[in-house]
């Protein structure tokens, strides 16, 4: 019993501490795109990773989302009490996040409407106004930031952290589930890299070409991914999408050309939150489709089964007794 427990103990700790490398990893990924001090980007991909390693590994891996955010914030923040507030907000929004989805009935497979309606309103919109609230208000009461500068502050780190849940985790949710597509045809698979490239092409066209703004360009393709791939293109896809947005901002191209930066960012998270939106409530709306057709299926096979039960056979059928004519 006592090597059980110490196994279990010895996978949860390598956990925790897998949570913290991939945590403490995509926190450097979204800090080469900050536009607000260093703390503060338009999509902060690690409150992606917390919530989503939550929903799969249970609530003993917080541990390791506050340890990332520690390692993270403990070389950008201005006094290590401050660190310390704002690891406490980075490490609560993900957890209740996490536990107001449960409470719903939310699912890891985002094939209903519902679950990615919960993980907008619940996980993204919600759950993030804590690490906002607190890190915002840490800045402001340590010096570090203006007190004028709250409210600004405070509306690219919520929806940073509200990008990274609604285009991080429907990814690494997909992720874990992905297997390799032993029975696809070479059709699907020329489909699938022509739906990537065009992607790619179609966002890199729409985001670096001067003085026109053809964001727009974007939307077939995410239609294509939802329609064809389900969650398993268009989450890809939808990543794909604002990154490369994200750099097209932070490099001054495009639709981003000559705005100041409350400009653009009005323009990039309207842009990613309509790409997410579209992306992942089109996937479920079809998967719940397809789930109900074969559902009817299997209703009218089970019906035509019971009919066919029900029908007389040619030799049980009782015929009446002849009659014959009186004498």
């Amino acid at each position: 019993m006592r090597s059980a427990e110490m196994g279990r103990l010895g996978s949860t700790s390598l956990r925790i501490l897998a949570v913290a490398a991939v945590y403490y990893g995509a926190a450097q990924v979204g800090l080469a795109q900050q536009l607000v001090r260093d703390q503060v980007t338009p999509l902060w991909p690690p409150t992606g990773v917390a919530l989503a390693a939550l929903l799969m590994m249970g609530m003993r891996v917080w541990p390791g989302i506050a340890l990332g955010a520690f390692l993270v914030n403990v070389s950008l923040g201005p006094s290590l009490i401050a660190v310390l507030a704002i690891t406490v907000g980075n490490t609560l929004a993900p957890v209740c996040a996490c536990l107001m989805l449960r409470r719903a009935g939310f699912r890891n497979e985002l094939d209903r409407l519902r679950d990615v309606l919960a993980l907008v309103f619940l996980g993204a919109l919600a759950g993030m106004l804590i690490s906002s609230t607190i890190g915002s208000g840490v800045l402001v009461l340590s010096g570090a930031l203006d007190a004028s500068h709250f409210w600004p502050t405070w509306s690219v780190w919520w929806t940073g952290d509200a990008m990274g849940i609604l285009v991080v985790t429907p990814f690494l949710l997909v992720l874990r589930t992905a297997r390799w597509p032993s029975r696809a045809g070479p059709g699907r698979w020329i489909e699938a890299v022509a739906l990537a490239l065009g992607t790619v092409l179609a966002t890199l066209l729409a985001t670096r070409t001067p003085g026109s703004n053809l964001l727009f360009l974007v939307s077939p393709f995410l239609m294509w991914a939802a329609f064809r791939f389900r969650l398993a293109g268009a989450a890809p896809c939808a990543l794909a999408v604002s990154t490369l947005a994200i750099l097209a901002a932070a490099g001054d191209q495009g639709p981003f050309v000559g705005e100041d930066v409350f400009a653009n960012m009005v323009t990039l998270q309207a842009f990613n939150g309509t790409t997410a939106l579209t992306a992942l409530l089109l996937a479920a709306v079809i998967t719940e489709r397809d789930r109900t057709h074969e559902e009817i299926k299997r209703v009218c096979a089970r019906l035509a089964e019971v009919v066919s039960q029900m029908e007389p056979r040619p030799d049980s059928y009782e015929y009446p007794p002849e009659k014959h004519p009186p004498p």
